[in-house]
């Protein structure tokens, strides 16, 4: 054991030694921690390039998704460098679409890391930095840090309109605000599944939401869509979604949830209605129990290609007061995927008149899911897909939900040689 007033005599390994000094990373990571708790969030972006530039880094950009996730665009301030750039076709965004480190090689041995900033696996934007003759264990630390600056974005993200400022690139509508407010994160990655949902238009989405909750071995899932548009469908929405919060949290069935749900509705606002779908899938087995409120069936895929819908008798939507409300189930494999959408999405007219319909979104559902690439990448290029084909016309709210059921749990779910217990990111090119 080392001695001395730098020595630690509390944190050892189990060999029992005892580091005398501090890591570089240690220096960095702890750095930053130490000096972020009060800091503002204008000052984030700064405070990274500064501690990264006393550890030898010689550029750091920090760079934000936009709202639609077509752009990438840089925090600025003192220290900081970096461009607006595209998602599609650039290193950046090929590493926030991969969710793996890209790396330039420029000259005199220096190299351009791409880094994807993940808080867990909820998508926060890119880190880039400029390393000299990187070794494996520098870009260990870059990734190491690439997720601490995610963390504390998002952390900050609370307390300031700083970040939320940089992904808006054009005034939002007060209804979409209230959408947006109240969602999860638009996606969530973990050994045994794999999902993320999208609202569109981004700027205008008024009536659609959703909602997840992992507890134990189960995954809650729903999707809502409240009749008409702007602020009031906005906050039957936000209603039905408390609604529904409140409900699973007090572990009622699917069908005592829906019941909740009509009544709030029904007794809040008169009149008007919500179709939606709620669901709860069991990682252990695959099992997936619905219960579907009016609402388009859900379409199941496997293997890159639509098997068949979510279908059975349909419970009447949100808010028409009692009636007949029946749970159906499936059993997934692993591998499987469900897309759950809004109407908007099958409903909206083509210049010809025709509806856009449900087998160009299968076509363009299977084509994504061809493409082995993660759920949120999928909704990602699904959405812009939907966009391109309707020539950017947007009606109505069309939204996503893609989950995918990966694989029943390991026995032990602390193993360290879990995939997912590596860093993120860890890949390169």
């Amino acid at each position: 054991m080392t001695t001395g007033d730098d020595a630690y005599r509390a944190f050892g390994d189990p060999e029992g030694r005892y580091p005398a000094v501090e890591s570089v990373g240690e220096r960095l990571l702890g750095s930053l921690l130490d000096r972020a708790h009060l800091i503002p969030a204008r000052l984030v972006g700064p405070l990274v390039a500064q501690e990264a530039g006393h550890a030898g880094i010689d550029e750091v950009a920090i760079l934000l998704q936009d709202i639609d996730q077509v752009d990438l665009h840089p925090l600025t301030g003192p220290g900081l460098s970096g461009a607006q750039v595209p998602i599609d076709g650039s290193p950046a965004g090929e590493a926030f679409a991969r969710d793996e480190s890209v790396e330039e090689r420029l000259d005199g041995g220096r190299v351009r890391m791409h880094l994807p900033m993940l808080d867990g696996s909820d998508r926060v934007g890119v880190l880039s930095l400029v390393l000299q003759d990187p070794t494996d264990a520098d870009r260990r630390l870059a990734q190491r840090l690439a997720g601490l600056v995610a963390d504390l974005i998002v952390t900050k993200d609370h307390y300031t309109d700083t970040f939320a400022r940089v992904r808006e690139r054009r005034p939002m509508e007060l209804a979409a605000q209230l959408q947006w407010e109240s969602l999860p994160p638009l996606s969530m990655t973990t050994p045994d599944v794999d999902l993320a949902g999208i609202l569109e238009p981004a700027y205008e989405v008024g009536g659609d939401s959703f909602d997840y909750a992992l507890d134990d071995h189960v995954l809650h899932l729903a999707v809502f869509d409240a009749m008409g548009h702007g602020l009031t469908a906005a906050s039957m929405a936000t209603l039905v979604l408390a609604a529904y919060r409140h409900a699973r949290r007090r572990d009622l069935p699917l069908t005592a949830t829906h019941a909740e749900m009509d009544r709030v509705v029904a007794e809040t606002f008169p009149g008007r209605f919500a179709t939606g779908q709620i669901a709860r899938l069991d990682t252990d087995t695959g099992e997936l129990r619905w219960v579907n409120a009016g609402h388009p069936p859900a379409l199941w895929v496997r293997d890159g290609a639509v098997v068949g819908e979510l279908t059975g008798r349909p419970t009447r939507p949100i808010g028409y007061g009692e009636g007949t409300c029946e749970e159906h189930a499936v059993t997934l494999e692993p591998g499987d995927r469900v897309l759950f959408f809004t109407d908007g999405v099958v409903e909206e007219r083509l210049d010809g008149g025709e509806q856009f319909g449900e087998d160009r979104l299968r076509e363009l559902l299977e084509k994504t899911s061809a493409e082995g690439v993660s759920a949120p990448e999928s909704v990602r290029r699904l959405s812009h897909a939907l966009k391109a084909a309707r020539a950017g016309r947007t009606s109505d709210d069309a939204s996503l939900l893609l989950v995918e059921w990966k694989r029943p749990p390991r026995d032990d779910e602390l193993a360290p040689d879990i995939p997912e217990a590596s860093p993120t990111g860890a890949g390169s090119r």
